[in-house]
């Protein structure tokens, strides 16, 4: 439904990126701060021109016509409701801008609305909204100007933990009845992997790795997608399970392979000892505590050695073995936990 290679160059930098999305499918651009992710999703809306490329939407291309004409909805990051106006006449606003008559825009509002679970709220400024509600009036008015292609620019950052978590439940049920093609803006890992069925990363205005949200956090392909998916990542060479890495280290991996790879390891795959372990364990190295910091219900300890790897511990942990910045610590990863694959 949607086929775009979207070229925007500016102030030296260059995002040159290709992005298709089906009809009912949504599609996540992950990345970080100034990978170029909104600027592909404005180059989408029509509110950054093209260098060079184009968007097709359902075979017809769009990238020539103005903003008003593409039959694309947005909602902002900062929502952007007409202040003045109440929600249903927000939400009133783009079936109006299409020639509909007044009274039949306000039912077709008041309908949205209702869908979105406003149906008490339709005369409500967006002062006396909450963010939550205030995000659901957007996204009606997005959705109200029966868009072929609906565009979320990180529709969930201005929410709260609590409220985040509802409304992204109720966000993927309004995108899955949604019968266009959604492309998402987010820098979270969790709204991609709930809301998306398919991640498209961009670092330096590059695509670096695409995929179901599975594919992805399973064999992730650079360290800002390791990071995102909270796994330690490396580059190395393997014979057999065998993989050497940075010339010196070498871990056993599940995997039998050859040629450049990349091995991959979660955290809670590394144990801490205060000597070498006993016995022949694979796997095991010196290492220096660099930082150790509260994650979650555990702690995480960042290492500085042969590898840089974090490793999660329990709390009783870090008191038994009196974990501290600057001390030696012996490091044990499991290799049923280590997993190599093509590079």
């Amino acid at each position: 439904m949607l086929s775009a290679r979207l070229v925007v160059e500016r102030d030296g930098f260059l995002l040159d990126v290709s992005i298709e999305a089906a009809a009912g499918e949504v599609v996540a651009l992950l990345g970080p701060n100034g990978a170029g992710k909104t600027t592909a999703l404005r180059a989408l809306a029509g509110l950054v021109r093209l260098s060079r490329g184009e968007i097709v939407l359902d075979g017809e291309a769009i990238h020539e016509h103005p903003a008003e004409r593409r039959s694309v909805g947005m909602v902002f990051q900062d929502y952007l409701l007409f202040p003045h106006l109440s929600a249903l006449d927000n939400v009133a606003f783009g079936p109006r801008c299409q020639g509909t008559p007044k009274a039949r825009a306000r039912d077709q509002a008041r309908d949205w609305l209702e869908r979105v679970g406003l149906g008490a709220h339709l005369h409500a400024r967006p002062r006396e909204l909450s963010g939550g509600q205030a995000q659901r009036v957007a996204l009606a008015r997005a959705l109200a100007v029966r868009p072929r292609l609906l565009l979320l620019d990180e529709p969930l950052a201005a929410l709260d933990a609590h409220t985040r978590l509802e409304v992204r439940a109720g966000l993927r049920r309004h995108l899955e009845d949604f019968g266009g093609a959604t492309v998402l803006v987010t820098h979270d890992p969790l709204d991609a992997m709930v809301l998306a069925d398919r991640l498209v990363v961009v670092e330096n205005g590059a695509i670096v790795q695409q995929g179901s949200p599975a594919e992805v956090a399973r064999q992730p392909r650079t360290d800002y997608v390791a990071r995102l998916v909270g796994l330690n990542l490396y580059r190395g060479v393997a014979a057999g399970h065998r993989v050497t890495i940075a010339g010196a280290l070498t871990l056993s991996a599940a995997e039998e392979l050859s040629g450049p790879v990349f091995v991959a390891f979660p955290p809670s795959a590394v144990a801490l000892f205060r000597t070498r372990p006993d016995g022949t364990p694979r796997n095991t190295w010196a290492a220096t505590i660099a930082g150790v910091e509260r994650h979650g219900d555990q702690f995480r300890v960042s290492l500085d050695g042969p590898l840089s790897v974090s490793a999660d511990v329990t709390a009783a942990a870090v008191a038994d073995l009196g974990l501290l910045p600057a001390q030696e610590v012996w490091v044990a990863v499991k290799a049923t936990e280590t997993h190599a694959y093509p590079a």
